[in-house]
């Protein structure tokens, strides 16, 4: 790890509230890890029957929409700008979940439950390759196995059936 300041190789040094933190030398000070933000949604139709899943660009499985958050933006205006890229659709309502952090790409996912308008989803060719709506159980068992998508996908379903939403 380097100093997002100056390029110094950094030391672990005890922090007397934080434990083990990064530390410069040279700038004498700690530097927290950094790492970006984004959001990942699980979308259910009106009827709250059906979950949305996408099948990115040169992917096999179904996943969340999902995006980042941008420089100043909030998470919650990163939910209704991420998915009207994505689908052409608006955001009806939405609830926070929960994150986790997954390690492979350094990114805090930030999940949400949304409700989308009805309407036709129109799939961004940039980035989607299909959108389509699945059951419950179907959206379950297409989500690609073992992901964040599926742990975020398990614990909404789990909320829809028990009418929390």
């Amino acid at each position: 790890m380097y100093c997002s300041v100056c390029g110094e190789k950094l030391a672990l040094v005890v922090h007397k509230t934080e434990g083990l933190v990064p530390f410069c030398k040279k700038c004498g000070e700690y530097r927290f890890p950094q790492f970006t933000t984004a959001v990942s949604l699980v979308v259910t139709n009106r009827a709250k029957d059906k979950i949305l899943l996408a099948k990115h660009l040169g992917q096999d499985d179904y996943i969340l929409i999902a995006g980042y958050v941008k420089k100043g933006e909030s998470a919650e205006k990163a939910v209704t700008r991420e998915f009207k890229e994505e689908t052409k659709l608006n955001v009806v309502k939405f609830k926070y979940m929960s994150s986790r952090y997954h390690e492979p790409r350094n990114v805090l996912m930030l999940n949400f439950l949304i409700i989308a308008e009805n309407g036709e989803v129109v799939a961004d060719p940039d980035e989607i390759e299909e959108c389509r709506w699945f059951t419950f159980d179907e959206a379950l068992e297409a989500v690609r196995k073992q992901s964040v998508a599926e742990t975020f996908l398990k614990n909404a379903v789990a909320e829809l059936k028990n009418n929390k939403f």
